[in-house]
C-alpha cells in the first residue's frame, strides 16, 4: 500500500460518515434544509419560555426519522435558535443510547469530523475538558465501532447545522454507566463557557396511543420538574442521559421546561402500536 493510499485512508477513518442520510432524514441538502426549516418555523412558546432562552443550557430531543419526531425536535431547536440571536454556543456536548453495542463507560467517536448532507462538523473530546480528572475520564473510551451505525447523535446535526452554522460537536454514546457518575461529569465540565448540552432519546415504545400517552406523561411531568425518583420509572430508550442531564440540572440549580410532546400516532396517523417523543429544556 503506497503513502497516498495510505494518506486517503487515515482520513476517511477521521471522518464519520452519516448512516441514515436518505432514510431518516433527507440525503438532499436543500431538501433536508427545508425540512428542518419547517420544523423550526412550526415551534410555538409561551412568552415565559422566550424571556428565558437567553438562559438556555441544555435540551432534551428525539432521534426518530424526521417524519415521526421532527416536529417535536424542532421545538429545542427553535428554542436554541432564540438562545443564539443573544449569545453564542460554539460546542455542543450530545449524549445519546448506543443502539448497536454493548461496552462499558462513554464512547466517543475518534474522529475529527462529522459529515452530513449540509457539510462537515469538526468533532471535539470531552476530555479535552476534563483536565485530568479520572474519576470522570477513567469511564471514556474511543469506539468508531459503536459509532458507525447509530443514528441517535446524526439525526441532531443538522438541526445544528441550521440553527448554529459554526459549531463543534462532541458526540457521545452511553453503555453500562451510573447516569449520576456521567451527571456529576457534565456539571463538571458545564462551567465552561460556550457549552450546550443534549440528551438525544424518544419515550416509550410500542404501545397503544392512549397506553403510550399514560406512560410518557410520567417524563413530560418528571424531566423539566427533575424529580429523578419519578423519571427513574420513565420508558425510554435514552434515559441514561436524559437522567444524567437532569442530575447535572439538579447540581448547577437548573430549572426546567416542558416544551412538547406527541408521538407517532400524532405524526403517522397509525395508532397502533406508537413511540413517544418528548422535548424538555433546561434553564440557568
Amino acid at each position: 500500500m503506497g503513502d497516498l493510499e495510505l494518506f486517503s485512508r487515515k482520513i476517511q477513518e477521521n471522518v464519520r460518515r452519516p448512516a441514515v442520510a436518505g432514510v431518516f432524514y433527507p440525503s438532499d441538502a436543500e431538501q433536508l434544509r427545508v425540512s428542518v426549516e419547517n420544523f423550526l418555523s412550526r415551534a410555538v412558546f409561551s412568552k415565559k419560555v422566550l424571556e428565558q432562552a437567553v438562559f438556555l443550557k441544555a435540551i432534551v430531543v428525539p432521534h426518530a426519522g424526521y417524519p415521526y419526531s421532527g416536529l417535536t425536535a424542532g421545538f429545542g431547536y427553535a428554542l436554541l435558535r432564540e438562545l443564539v440571536k443573544k449569545k453564542p454556543v460554539e460546542k455542543v456536548v450530545c449524549v445519546g443510547p448506543s443502539h448497536y453495542a454493548l461496552f462499558s463507560g462513554i464512547a466517543e467517536p475518534a474522529c475529527t469530523e462529522w459529515l452530513t448532507p449540509l457539510g462537515v462538523v469538526k468533532s471535539f473530546s470531552l476530555r479535552e475538558y476534563l483536565h485530568g480528572e479520572k474519576v470522570f475520564s477513567r469511564f471514556l473510551i474511543a469506539s468508531p465501532e459503536a459509532h458507525a451505525q447509530e443514528h441517535c447523535l446524526e439525526v441532531q446535526l443538522p438541526f445544528l447545522q441550521i440553527v448554529l452554522k459554526k459549531f463543534e460537536f462532541a458526540g457521545l454514546l452511553t453503555g453500562e454507566i451510573s447516569s449520576s457518575e456521567l451527571g456529576n461529569a457534565l456539571a463538571f465540565v458545564a462551567k465552561e463557557k460556550n457549552l450546550f448540552f443534549i440528551a438525544s432519546s424518544d419515550l416509550s415504545h410500542y404501545h397503544s396511543y392512549e397506553q403510550a400517552r399514560a406512560l410518557d406523561a410520567v417524563a413530560n411531568e418528571s424531566v423539566p420538574s427533575l424529580d429523578l425518583r419519578a423519571a427513574q420509572g420513565v420508558e425510554a430508550c435514552g434515559k441514561t442521559g436524559v437522567l444524567a442531564l437532569m442530575h447535572c440540572a439538579k447540581k448547577l440549580g437548573w430549572h426546567g421546561e416542558f416544551l412538547d410532546y406527541r408521538n407517532s400516532g400524532d405524526t403517522s396517523g397509525d395508532k397502533t402500536a406508537v413511540v413517544g417523543y418528548g422535548c424538555y429544556a433546561f434553564f440557568e
